[in-house]
């Protein structure tokens, strides 16, 4: 995929292509507690890190690892004794005591406990194959809720299945097995979810507007977590924007503020490929998980991603990235108001991926320049932080586990 595609092939592929990085095939997992040798520059004991960043990527043998890293109060990163961790996995989670990872055979998601100094020691895998044993899919993006107690994937359940399903698990906080809660079938290729600051609801987009009937085309959707932890479907249709005359608008990405908004990206289409910007929508959330919106295409912020792959809010709840193949971007996110303008590309390199700490960090990855970037935003000022970038070798997922507390 590149910015040359025709705005009607880009929209019809950037969601799907999106989804799929975490699908990357390859030969079944494999997990071993032996560790290659730390750096020398490794975590000294005496450090007191902030967070710690963790990248799934390839090598030049083709073997796939985690490599992880200690970040430092100014962002400044150093490897963690024992990385690169022997795991072939795509997407990743934490909730602070665990790793979890969709296994590159999509068949697993794999356990990892987080030692004190950041170190990874497998635990266990679980199969999360359900519904689809002729032909099993994959295992697509991970979300934890706002808890960490539950774990939800994007299960793809295979050509001959035709189907996908958001699958729920709930963790045990003691031996990190995890236990199926069930799953829907209502969303076909959707984005990864994002769950409210109530921790009960949680929106997705997705968008096709070519795919024939009766395949979804254009949906904003939301589920009601339960109390055990499952996901039920609320059959609800939220509004979109109003668009310009003769184009509509496609929502691929949310991403949840820490109250009740929530951001939506949005790409223009229509028959001919006019240079149409893409845009950030903002909705509201009420007690009973409906969304509306007083976005419209005069008042939402143009973005510089044609091309979208990730966005993610800012734990404060203040900032909004947007990252794909032009690069990345950050807003000032103003809750029920419309999000405005702060930076312009922060690089000019594919961005596929990206997570934030507590101490305004902002961590992405590049598959195609091969960097780890690390910088630091804050409200009013953004700089790069020392060492950033780094180099990897194709980098696939990051995650991030933050250590301090959020000062708002």
């Amino acid at each position: 995929m590149g910015i040359q595609l025709t705005l009607g092939t880009r929209v019809a592929a950037s969601v799907r292509f999106a989804v799929c990085l975490v699908l990357i095939l390859g030969a079944s997992s494999v997990f071993s507690q032996d560790s290659i040798s730390a750096p020398d520059s490794a975590l000294s004991a005496s450090s007191t890190p902030v967070a710690f960043v963790y990248v799934s990527h390839g090598t030049a043998g083709n073997a796939n690892q985690i490599s992880g890293y200690a970040a430092a109060a100014n962002g400044k990163l150093t490897p963690i004794a024992g990385s690169p961790f022997k795991a072939s996995v795509t997407s990743m989670v934490t909730n602070g005591k665990y790793l979890f990872a969709s296994t590159k055979s999509g068949i697993y998601v794999a356990a990892f406990s987080i030692e004190s100094n950041g170190a990874l020691r497998w635990e266990r895998s679980t199969d999360v194959v359900h519904g689809c044993s002729t032909s099993p899919g994959g295992s697509g993006p991970l979300v934890l809720d706002r808890t960490g107690s539950s774990l939800y994937d994007l299960y793809w359940n295979g050509e001959e299945c035709s189907y996908d399903d958001y699958q729920s698990f709930s963790i045990d906080k003691s031996t990190a097995g995890l236990t199926y809660l069930g799953g829907n079938e209502e969303v076909f290729w959707g984005s990864p979810l994002s769950f409210m600051a109530n921790n009960v609801f949680a929106y997705g987009a997705i968008c096709d507007p070519y795919s024939p009937p009766p395949g979804v085309t254009i949906q904003l959707y939301g589920f009601r977590r339960n109390s055990n932890g499952a996901l039920s479907y609320l059959n609800t249709t939220p509004p979109l924007p109003k668009a310009e005359a003769g184009f509509g608008y496609c929502p691929f990405l949310t991403a949840a503020d820490n109250a009740n908004h929530l951001a939506v990206f949005l790409q223009p289409y229509k028959v001919e490929d006019l240079n149409v910007p893409t845009q950030l929508a903002t909705y509201t959330v009420d007690a009973h998980g409906n969304l509306t919106t007083a976005s419209t295409s005069s008042n939402m912020p143009t973005t510089l991603i044609n091309n979208v792959y990730d966005m993610k809010m800012s734990p404060s709840g203040k900032l909004l990235a947007v990252g794909g193949v032009e690069g990345l971007q950050v807003f000032h996110f103003n809750g029920a108001s419309p999000a405005t303008h702060y930076t312009g590309l922060l690089n000019n390199v594919l961005i596929t991926q990206f997570f934030w700490d507590n101490d305004n960090h902002l961590y992405a990855i590049s598959p195609s320049a091969g960097k780890l970037f690390v910088y630091t935003v804050a409200p009013s000022s953004v700089s790069q932080a020392p060492g950033s970038p780094y180099n990897i070798t194709s980098p696939q997922n990051v995650i991030v586990q933050t250590l301090s507390v959020l000062v708002q």
